[in-house]
């Protein structure tokens, strides 16, 4: 990159312009603020900031791994600018992430293949692509930030931002990755709290997303967070925002942040039932697109069929995730949930 555009860039802090620019590739640079914060630009879309002095926390923040939910990139480009003009001191280091320029650019989840189901080595497997080829760079890329401060007692963190593709009877929701029989924190539930999401969705099983990387290899508190419905660019109401962005602004630039005490009336706590997947090219459900997620069907209710296989609701209140009848052959098309029936695997 050339030094004007370097210079410019400094000036402006429009990482998200450069990022779309240069798809798939970005040679690294890096400069310093005035501020002493070292700015490392690491490829597209991946923007690494380490304050002079900083506290125990290793935070990554992820956006658009799915190119066109749009409310989290806004969000990560407004933190990014203040931060490189000056306006917001970090107190930690963070490594901020825009997943997949290319399918910003096409206002699409994907280009070639759903790069949230490509961490964990899936992009080993099969016929290299660009999104396999970019899964193992942030793989790389998040191993290389955590690893750099490995002295005792650190916190890691990463939070993937998202919006979901249909509404949601729970505007907002995370995803907690599955911890191996770890408990999980009421302290993370807080945070998910004072972002405005309230709805919590506990993974039983291992997955190849982003966020479960994270969790199981670094056993960095991890989480995919769903901040509404996808919206084009600059058609997000950002006051629906508010809380998720201040909370986040909060963390980076606070040493600590005290949250109110824990409770669990404040959720809805919700756990996989299961996970059906498509297996054959005449897959389909039987509500329409417009059914929201945290749809119940009541038992022995039709949710899906899969060529001459029908999938009946097993419980009452069973309620619909992420269905999704044009995955590709053999991926999950829909996931079920129950309201979460043991609440003492908590710390």
């Amino acid at each position: 990159m050339s030094n004007m555009t370097t210079n410019n860039f400094s000036q402006t802090g429009d990482f998200l312009s450069i990022s779309r620019a240069n798809e798939w590739h970005l040679d690294p640079f890096n400069f310093t603020l005035n501020n002493g914060t070292q700015v490392e630009v690491l490829d597209t879309g991946v923007i690494q900031f380490t304050p002079v002095q900083y506290g125990n926390k290793d935070i990554v923040l992820s956006s658009a791994i799915h190119g066109n939910e749009t409310a989290p990139i806004e969000i990560c480009d407004e933190l990014i600018k203040a931060v490189i003009k000056g306006e917001l001191q970090l107190a930690h280091r963070v490594l901020f992430i825009f997943g997949n320029p290319a399918s910003m650019n096409v206002a699409e989840r994907f280009v070639e293949e759903n790069l949230n189901r490509l961490f964990c080595g899936a992009h080993k497997q099969g016929e290299q692509n660009n999104e396999k080829i970019r899964a193992a760079k942030l793989e790389a890329y998040v191993s290389n930030f955590f690893n750099q401060q490995s002295e005792h007692g650190r916190k890691r963190i990463h939070y993937d931002l998202h919006t979901a593709i249909r509404d949601s009877k729970n505007d907002k929701f995370a995803v907690y990755p599955f911890l191996n029989g770890k408990p999980w924190k009421k302290e993370e539930l807080s945070f998910l709290l004072s972002c405005g999401v309230n709805t919590i969705l506990m993974m039983k099983s291992s997955a190849t997303t982003f966020s479960y990387f994270s969790s199981s290899t670094f056993n960095a508190d991890a989480f995919t967070i769903e901040l509404g419905k996808v919206k084009p660019f600059g058609q997000n109401d950002m006051t629906r925002f508010e809380k998720a962005k201040n909370t986040l602004t909060q963390l980076i630039s606070q040493e600590t942040i005290v949250y109110p005490e824990f409770n669990f009336a404040d959720f809805e706590l919700f756990e996989v039932h299961r996970t059906i997947n498509r297996t054959q090219k005449d897959f389909s459900f039987p509500f329409s697109d417009s059914a929201a997620n945290f749809t119940g069907f009541a038992k022995g209710e039709l949710l899906a069929t899969d060529g001459d296989t029908d999938y009946f609701a097993e419980v009452d209140g069973e309620a619909i995730i992420f269905p999704n009848a044009k995955v590709a052959l053999g991926q999950r098309a829909l996931l079920t949930v129950i309201p979460l029936q043991n609440k003492t695997d908590f710390v």
